[in-house]
């Protein structure tokens, strides 16, 4: 499932993010994913989890400056069981010619590819994006946002994307709304649109 958490800035859908990321804790109540629950987990048994069953786009990159494309993509597949194949997944994220640039040699666009391959090549269960376009203008965003739903049309990841871009939820299976800390909708979307298709 393809799902967008859409709410306006301060109505705590990154938190929900983190907090199902594991890089916050929750006052109350309870994350559970695949029977486990989180709340329940020590710190090195959540670590384990976390690192085999999520993956987490960030919008600022968090690249490791002095490290090549493939080799920040690299980092992300030590940390799995069952990587994927670094060569197919450089070629399918456009990064095929710019594997052996550094971080600083590359355009928003390339930073952000770089950042989800890291994300991806893990294989996670569940992929968190927490505003992956928020820093790209209009064309890249339409890249990467492109990016995604292929990864989750071919890999079968369940997408978490946190935005405030009202478009983007149109591309989603669900559409979970939130304001003032409160999910206020949880909306199955019928009708949605292939990302190329989206404008705004």
């Amino acid at each position: 499932e393809f799902v967008v958490m859409l709410g306006p800035s301060g109505s705590g859908k990154s938190t929900l993010l983190n907090i199902i990321g594991g890089i916050e804790e929750s006052d109350e109540g309870s994350i559970s994913i695949e029977g486990n629950s989180m709340n329940m987990m020590n710190e090195k048994k959540l670590s384990l989890y976390l690192r085999n069953h999520l993956g987490y786009i960030f919008q600022q990159y968090n690249l490791i400056p002095n490290l090549t494309v493939r080799e920040n993509i690299e980092v992300g597949a030590y940390l799995s069981k069952h990587p994927l194949e670094i060569d197919p997944l450089i070629e399918s994220l456009g990064l095929k010619e710019h594997q052996d640039k550094l971080p600083n040699q590359l355009s928003g666009g390339q930073q952000q590819r770089t950042s989800i391959g890291r994300a991806i090549i893990k294989n996670p269960d569940i992929l968190l994006c927490d505003e992956p376009t928020g820093a790209l203008d209009y064309a890249t965003s339409k890249d990467i946002l492109k990016l995604i739903e292929m990864v989750n049309q071919k890999y079968g990841n369940t997408v978490i994307m946190v935005t405030h871009n009202d478009a983007i939820q149109n591309m989603a299976d669900r559409v979970i709304k939130l304001r003032d800390g409160q999910i206020r909708d949880n909306i199955v979307n019928n009708s949605k649109v292939s990302a190329a298709d989206l404008e705004w």
